[in-house]
């Protein structure tokens, strides 16, 4: 929002300078992004008038122009502006002015002298606009300072809104802040109806409902459309970030500026009545003001009028933008004024849909007051009645009460503020700031009862006054302090691996960890066959990120993709992050996950060894190091996940319980993902995988260990797990560790079969162990084998 500094003055007389002002504003939550000053130096431009222009006899772009300054003789001016000419009213810089960094003198220009400097917007700093001389109305007092003519110096300020804040987007709501910040009062607006002198009226019908409750207009005719803007206005328009157009149209977006309220502007000759306020037909066809032909649906709001049948026309695009054929022109003669509330749900999104962006719908789709039309139809009248003459009509209103918002009356108490704020704020203090703020405010036994106005959406409940009391009595008052009581120092469990530790784990086995979003894109999901439970957002940023991500893999490997897209060639990547799975009729549940995804070489380029391509053994080495950490023994069994490779993936298994999953993405999956190297990844509940069992101290034996190596024949089929599981089982106590030393098929081991040979080690705490104790073990070693997996000692 852009407003003139003097405009807002003239709401809120306040003593602050500039900058205080400025940084009042961004205090108050109106955050000011840019001042920019206006005229600041123009002692000494004068109003002047051009009397004779001719030409130069050295330069054909100069023109010698005799210039009336009000001061009994015409002065001779050199000027190269295109839109010198006689008649026309300018600025003139006197001798002795400074323009800019210019001080101007007596000079002669290619031979002819030149007693002053005739002015642009922009030589004077009121305006970007250097292309030729500002033109002054022909009216303007001859010999007036231009400053006091053009209500300088001024300055423009912008300042950046919250959504919440749309009641900021007017002059007179900025007002209210200020007063209510700087200990002042907004002085009292004249909205006085302006009486009816004829009996024209363009009857009114509302068939959309709560969406537009209120909707009124009003006719004036014997308009004289071709009257020049009034400076004052113009320069306001001009300082707020609009640029004049024409009478009528600058009137309505001067009323909404200063009010809030957008309106718009008919030609009531174009127009036959009654007025409609309905939907949309589907594929109906309007013009708007812009020249474009737009289709539309039933999601849109138009004023219609009755041209070729009952509401047949539509002239307007509802709370957005009018139409074209029944704009106002310079021939105008007969206008009809309108103003409506539109409610937000009725607007958001409708400009977007077709590429628009106005100030009407910018406002509409944050929220305009409800009780702003009439007022907004009385100011526009006056100021059109006043400056372009004209005759009323009654002012038609049709409304909708009971969809119109009733104004709440909210309980705020004095303990409530101080519960909240950690202060007491003075009673005197809490009524001045909520008067200011333009509330209703009763006093009682335990504070006050509060009616916020109903520009103020944002004030529903006791919270937000309390924010606002904060807002205005200032954040800076409000001392910092300490929070009181002991705080409790939660002491890291032993029995988890911290993530922290995690992190640490795997960056050094040079991993990468990346963060990627919780929300993902539903497509994606299903190249993965992860759609199960996926929790969809309400309201999602994009249709990117739809949904609640149900594993971390697909956001991890699209990771790994962008950085082998960037030509990196050995990528090892890992995140720990939540996912979510929900059902209907309950919240999504959150399980804390790690995952891990690896592209090319095992190792980083060396000059003493060849390159090898990363596989599914060397993941799993570093899984087994991290649950290693915390003491636990994993199991593997082949995975029948949709996005793994078959046969070359598993799922993970502690203490019997599924963990997780490891392994080579489906070549069909790599080639969807665009991925033309194996990718290796695996995914794993972090809890399960990190849980460890308390340290309990032992002593450590004093005995020597046993090891007898062992080979047994088994089925190709039969898992080293299994055969682990097996081994550790039948050995007991004296069980210490297993090693498996080799693997081989091929002479003297059948078709189908295979030879594992593996370390067997023994050790008791209490005794050396003899070979009769040793021989026991191996023999129901040798019988569970056989038992349990068909399998004998190799010859």
């Amino acid at each position: 929002m852009k407003f003139s500094e003097n405009w807002l003055r003239s709401h809120v007389p306040i003593q602050a300078s500039r900058d205080e002002l400025a940084a009042t504003l961004t205090a108050i939550g109106l955050e000011v992004e840019e001042v920019t000053p206006l005229g600041e130096s123009l002692a000494g431009v004068v109003v002047a008038r051009i009397v004779e222009c001719a030409r130069h006899p050295e330069a054909d772009r100069l023109q010698v122009c005799q210039v009336d300054a009000g001061q009994g003789e015409l002065l001779q001016i050199v000027c190269g502006a295109p839109n010198a000419r006689p008649g026309l009213v300018a600025p003139l810089a006197t001798l002795g002015t400074v323009v800019g960094e210019l001080t101007i003198k007596a000079a002669k220009l290619r031979g002819v002298d030149s007693n002053g400097m005739l002015c642009s917007a922009r030589e004077l700093g009121i305006d970007a606009d250097a292309s030729g001389l500002l033109e002054l109305p022909d009216d303007a007092p001859v010999g007036a300072p231009i400053a006091e003519y053009l209500s300088l110096p001024d300055a423009s300020i912008e300042i950046k809104l919250t959504p919440n804040r749309a009641d900021c987007f007017s002059v007179r709501g900025i007002a209210f802040d200020v007063a209510a910040a700087c200990g002042s009062e907004v002085v009292a607006f004249d909205a006085t109806p302006m009486p009816a002198l004829n009996d024209s009226v363009l009857a009114i019908e509302l068939q959309a409902g709560a969406e537009v409750p209120r909707f009124v207009g009003r006719v004036i005719e014997g308009v004289n459309a071709a009257v020049a803007t009034p400076v004052w206005m113009a320069e306001r328009l001009r300082r707020s970030g609009v640029r004049p157009i024409s009478f009528l149209v600058d009137v309505t977006q001067y009323v909404m500026l200063e009010l809030g309220q957008p309106m718009h502007a008919f030609d009531r000759d174009t127009l036959v009545g009654p007025i409609v306020v309905r939907h949309a037909r589907s594929g109906e066809q309007t013009r708007l003001l812009d020249g474009r032909t737009v289709s539309l649906d039933e999601d849109f709001l138009v004023v219609a009028d009755s041209q070729g049948g009952n509401a047949a026309r539509a002239v307007a695009l509802g709370g957005i933008m009018g139409g074209h054929d029944t704009r106002v022109t310079e021939a105008t003669r007969n206008v009809f004024l309108e103003a409506a509330h539109w409610i937000p749900a009725a607007i958001i999104g409708r400009g977007r849909k077709l590429g628009l962006h106005t100030d009407a719908g910018h406002r509409f789709e944050r929220g305009v007051d409800p009780q702003l039309p009439r007022q907004a139809v009385e100011v526009a009248t006056r100021l059109i009645v006043e400056l372009a003459g004209g005759s009323p009509g009654p002012v038609v209103e049709a409304v909708l009460p009971e969809h119109l918002p009733a104004p709440t009356r909210i309980s705020l108490r004095r303990a409530r503020i101080a519960r909240l704020l950690g202060i007491e704020i003075a009673d005197a203090d809490v009524e001045r700031i909520l008067r200011a703020l333009g509330m209703q405010v009763e006093a009682n036994a335990d504070g006050w009862q509060v009616v916020s106005p109903s520009r103020r959406f944002d004030i529903a409940i006791e919270e937000d006054l309390i924010e606002e009391l904060a807002r205005i009595h200032g954040y800076d008052r409000i001392p910092t302090t300490l929070p009181g009581g002991a705080t409790r120092v939660a002491a890291p469990t032993e029995t988890q691996v911290e993530a922290a530790s995690v992190r640490r784990h795997m960056a050094a086995r040079d991993y990468l960890e990346t963060v990627n979003y919780a929300f993902v894109d539903q497509a994606l999901l299903a190249q993965w066959g992860a759609t199960e439970r996926a929790v969809p957002l309400a309201n999602p940023l994009s249709a990117e990120l739809g949904v609640m991500r149900t594993r971390l893999l697909p956001g991890l490997v699209s990771a790994l993709q962008r950085n082998v897209a960037r030509q990196a060639t050995r990528v090892r990547l890992f995140e720990l992050g939540n996912v979510f799975a929900g059902t209907a009729d309950a919240a999504p549940a959150e399980t804390q996950r790690i995952a891990v995804a690896i592209q090319g070489d095992a190792a980083r380029e060396q000059w003493d060894g060849k390159s090898r391509k990363a596989d599914f053994h060397d993941l799993k080495g570093d899984l087994e190091s991290l649950a290693a950490a915390a003491g636990a023994r994993l199991d593997y069994r082949a995975s029948s996940q949709p996005f793994g490779h078959p046969g070359r993936s598993a799922d993970v298994f502690r203490d019997g319980q599924c963990i997780g999953w490891i392994g080579q993405l489906h070549p069909r999956l790599q080639r969807a993902l665009d991925l033309d190297d194996e990718v290796i990844a695996l995914e794993v509940d972090l809890a399960p995988l990190s849980a460890r069992a308390l340290p309990r101290a032992a002593e450590l034996s004093r005995f020597p260990s046993v090891r007898r190596d062992l080979a047994f024949v088994v089925a190709e089929e039969v898992s080293w797990a299994a055969v682990s599981e097996t081994v550790r089982e039948a050995t007991g106590p004296l069980f210490r560790d297993l090693v498996l030393f080799d693997r081989y098929v091929g002479a003297g081991v059948e078709s189908g079969q295979k030879s594992l040979a593996m370390g067997l080690i023994l050790q008791d705490n209490s005794r050396t162990l003899t070979d009769r104790d040793v021989e026991e073990v191996v023999t129901g070693v040798v019988a569970a084998m056989g038992r349990d997996h068909g399998a004998r000692i190799r010859g």
